[in-house]
């Protein structure tokens, strides 16, 4: 049975390597628009946009999605969607998923997945998802982010680095590379959570990684992780994604 959630989608405008794109337009609506109806075929009972710009706000209203104006001055998208969470008066139990604003291609059932995984696990702070990596150049790669798991399924690290490496690797050409696990930036959080992690001290590791996620881990906190089989469709971080991203929304387009 599908667990109640609400979908909270932190949006700003401002964006290093491409400026506005959230309002980027893929196939007749902009990019957040996008994203917000692919968490509504997810089942969500809410979807809410959490933005700090005007723009975005009636581009969002337009297209009948809810919207929450927060402030400009948020570190992170984590930030944003504490502040959300108390202006629209989240029960502290209420489960809330950050879909992040950029990924107008998200498939609704890891929505769903990343949900249930949170209200299955109640001793989780956090839920998130991840799959195995195939490629030896992705477990090397920096801007990849791995992760690896406990017995029970709760995430131990995670890291820009290769991990897991084997010390004594005699099949494979590129040591960890069949036990890698590659992190999927889509989280599930118990309300109250959102709240007190944005209390929480700032890790060294989070620091030296660069990963906010590793703040929980850092205070004891759990953070569950579903498996799933395979990637992901891609998110948009510059001009050549938004293409991608564009004429694989109109071939989608064309085969319903």
């Amino acid at each position: 049975m599908l667990p109640v959630f609400t979908v909270l989608i932190p949006a700003r405008y401002i964006s290093t390597r491409l400026p506005g794109k959230m309002l980027a337009d893929i196939g007749g609506a902009p990019m957040v628009v996008r994203v917000a109806q692919q968490a509504q075929r997810a089942g969500a009972a809410a979807v809410v946009v959490a933005t700090d710009h005007a723009d975005i706000e009636r581009a969002v209203r337009a297209h009948g999605i809810q919207v929450c104006m927060t402030r400009t001055d948020h570190a992170s998208g984590t930030d944003r969607l504490a502040e959300a969470r108390a202006l629209l008066g989240l029960a502290d139990a209420a489960l809330v998923v950050n879909v992040q604003g950029d990924e107008p291609l998200i498939d609704p059932a890891l929505i769903r997945l990343v949900a249930s995984e949170l209200d299955a696990h109640r001793d989780a702070a956090m839920a998130t998802l991840a799959y195995p990596i195939s490629e030896p150049e992705r477990f090397t790669n920096a801007n990849v982010v791995k992760v690896v798991l406990d017995r029970a399924g709760n995430a131990l690290y995670f890291s820009r680095a290769p991990i897991p490496h084997e010390r004594d690797a005699r099949t494979s050409a590129v040591p960890g590379v069949k036990a890698g696990l590659h992190h999927i930036g889509m989280y599930a959080y118990r309300a109250h959570f959102l709240a007190r992690f944005t209390e929480l001290e700032p890790s060294p590791l989070e620091r030296i990684e660069a990963l906010e996620q590793l703040r929980a881990l850092w205070h004891g906190y759990k953070v569950r992780v579903a498996v799933t089989a395979a990637a992901p469709a891609p998110g948009v971080d510059t001009q050549a994604d938004l293409d991608l991203v564009r004429k694989l929304f109109d071939r989608a387009g064309a085969t319903r």
